[in-house]
C-alpha cells in the first residue's frame, strides 16, 4: 500500500490582498457618507444601506483575513494549517448578514407606519455615488469570482449593493417629485430581501463545507468515472472528498489496479489519476492502492 499527496493552490492569496484592501477602503468611505447623509436627511433607506454596506466592509475584512490565514504554514498541532478558517469566515459572513436583515426589517416596519419627510434629491445623489463605488469594487473580483467562495461572496454582495443603490436613486427621485415618503422605509425592506437572496446560497454552501460535504461542482460519480478512464485502473472506492479551505479540496480513496501491474507502472498510474483529479479541482489526493487479484477489493472491505 502507498500514500501520496499532490499540492496545488487555485487562487494565490497574495494576489487578492490589493483587491480586498481597495474594496474595503472604497466601501468604508461610502458608509461614512451614507451615515452622515442618512442622519442629515432623516432617511431610513440610506441608514439601512449604510448598515448593509458596513456589514459588507466587515465581510471583506474577514475574507482578507481568511486569505492571510491560507498562507500560514502547518505545524504539529494543525497539520492542515489554518485553511479551514476561510470556510468558517464565509459562514460567519452569512450569519452577520442575516442578522443585519432582521435589524433593517424591524426598523423599516416601524417607519413604514410613521413615514417622515426626507430629501429625495439628496438621497438619489448619495445612492448614485454608491452605484459607482460598488461597481468599481465588484470589478476587482470579477475575474476570480468563480475560484473561491469568499471572492464570489464579495462580488455578489457588491453587485447586489449596486442594484440596491439604483433602487434608492429611483425612489429618491419619486420622493422628490411625488412626495411618496413611504418609499423610504419600503426601499429598506426591499434591501433586506436583496440581502437575503444573495446571502442564502452563501449560507447554504458554507454550512455544507463546514460539515465536510462534497464541494459544489464536484461529484463522487464523476470522480470515479474520470479515474476509470486512466489506463491500468480497474476501480475506485472508499472515496471521500471534502474542502480543506475555500480554495483547496482533498480526496482519499482506494485505487484498484488491474492484475499484473508493476510497481513502476503503479507510480505512473497514480500520477495520471492525480493529474486528472487536479482538473476536477481536487488539489490534495491520497490514494491507497490495491490489485485486481487481491482477496478483498470491495466497498465493504
Amino acid at each position: 500500500m502507498s500514500h501520496d499527496h499532490h499540492h496545488h493552490t487555485a487562487v494565490e492569496p497574495k494576489n487578492m490582498n490589493a483587491a480586498f484592501i481597495t474594496g474595503i477602503a472604497l466601501n468604508l468611505s461610502f458608509v461614512v457618507i451614507e451615515v452622515f447623509a442618512g442622519i442629515w436627511n432623516n432617511s431610513m433607506a440610506l441608514l439601512s444601506d449604510a448598515g448593509h454596506n458596513l456589514a459588507d466592509v466587515g465581510a471583506l475584512a474577514l475574507s482578507l483575513f481568511a486569505f492571510k490565514m491560507l498562507t500560514v504554514k502547518s505545524n504539529e498541532h494543525f497539520t492542515y494549517g489554518y485553511r479551514k478558517t476561510s470556510i468558517l469566515i464565509s459562514l460567519l459572513n452569512a450569519v452577520v448578514l442575516l442578522i443585519s436583515i432582521g435589524i433593517i426589517v424591524y426598523e423599516a416596519i416601524q417607519r413604514l407606519f410613521h413615514a417622515q419627510p426626507v430629501q429625495g434629491l439628496t438621497i438619489s445623489i448619495v445612492a448614485a455615488i454608491g452605484i459607482a463605488i460598488n461597481f468599481i469594487s465588484a470589478r476587482l473580483f470579477f475575474k476570480t469570482k468563480e475560484d473561491d467562495i469568499n471572492i464570489k461572496a464579495a462580488y455578489l454582495h457588491l453587485m447586489s449593493d449596486a442594484v440596491v443603490s439604483l433602487g434608492i436613486v429611483i425612489a429618491g427621485i419619486a420622493m422628490y417629485y411625488l412626495h411618496w415618503f413611504w418609499l423610504d422605509p419600503a426601499i429598506s425592506i426591499i434591501i433586506a430581501i436583496v440581502i437575503l437572496v444573495s446571502t442564502w446560497q452563501l449560507l447554504k454552501e458554507s454550512v455544507r463545507l463546514s460539515l465536510d460535504a462534497v464541494p459544489e461542482n464536484i461529484t463522487v460519480a464523476d470522480v470515479k468515472f474520470s479515474a476509470l478512464k486512466v489506463n491500468g485502473v480497474k476501480g475506485l472506492h472508499h472515496i471521500h472528498v471534502w474542502a480543506m479551505s475555500t480554495t483547496e479540496n482533498a480526496l482519499t480513496a482506494h485505487l484498484v489496479l488491474k492484475a499484473g501491474i508493476t510497481n513502476a507502472e503503479e507510480h505512473k498510474i497514480k500520477q495520471d489519476v492525480k493529474h486528472v483529479l487536479e482538473h476536477k479541482n481536487i488539489q490534495h489526493v491520497t490514494l491507497e492502492t490495491e490489485r485486481e487479484d487481491d482477496e478483498c477489493i470491495t466497498e465493504d472491505c
